[in-house]
């Protein structure tokens, strides 16, 4: 019985299934996280130590089967309370410095221990990584990236290498995703069996030349 065929799961088996997600990822269990679904839609709550471990334990539940969408309330503890945003700031921009994906025109600043990010850059994998240069720093609650990505060169025939790159990976069932490029925005509409391959639908997108935005419309029916 393949993913699609299998029947779909009540919000109770829905919950434990996340639960043993969670208790079987590396790096979540450092508190305890609750677990409530409606719907479907997995609300995640407690406190952790790190930002990493809240951004692991969003990601262990959006690879459970029938998980719909993630509603993250889990906090970063203050355990890094002697850490400063001054000191935060310092720390976030040699990170961004030092990664050499990191244009110059990336700028950060820093309020109540999250990281804004500002600027912009000409491809998504730099966005990226501005993200993970400084996500593992110490003393960091949250990121906000607000970089925009803004090619520097025209998008041509990108919709058909799009869609000839979602048939190329084998976590995507391409014949259920519909692609429409209107100058850089590619806007994905249809269904997909899981966040895992939502996301990998995405990512394919933005390594198209030329692509400035992606908007994710993709229903998921797993």
């Amino acid at each position: 019985m393949t993913a699609s065929t299998l029947p779909p799961r009540t919000d109770d088996e829905i919950r434990t299934a996340v639960i043993q997600e969670l208790a079987w990822s590396p790096g979540t269990g450092s508190g305890p996280i609750d677990v409530a679904v409606s719907s479907g839609a997995v609300t995640l709550s407690g406190q952790v130590d790190s930002y990493p471990e809240r951004l692991r334990a969003g990601s262990a539940a959006q690879r459970v089967r029938g998980v719909l969408g993630v509603a993250q309330e889990i906090t970063v503890r203050g355990s890094w309370d002697a850490v400063t945003d001054t000191e935060i700031a310092r720390e976030s921009g040699l990170a961004l410095r030092r990664s050499v994906d990191v244009p110059d025109a990336v700028k950060v600043a820093v309020h109540d221990r999250v990281v804004t990010l500002s600027g912009a850059v000409a491809w998504q994998y730099q966005r990226q990584a501005a993200t993970y240069a400084v996500q593992y720093l110490p003393g960091v609650a949250s990121v906000s990236n607000l970089i925009e990505v803004r090619p520097e060169i025209e998008p041509a025939g990108i919709g058909p290498a799009i869609r000839a790159a979602l048939v190329r990976r084998a976590e995507v069932e391409a014949a259920h995703v519909d692609v429409d490029v209107e100058g850089g925005v590619v806007t994905l509409t249809g269904t997909v069996l899981t966040w895992a391959e939502r996301r990998a639908v995405e990512d394919a997108c933005w390594s198209g030349p030329g692509v400035a935005v992606v908007e994710n419309k993709l229903r998921i029916t797993g």
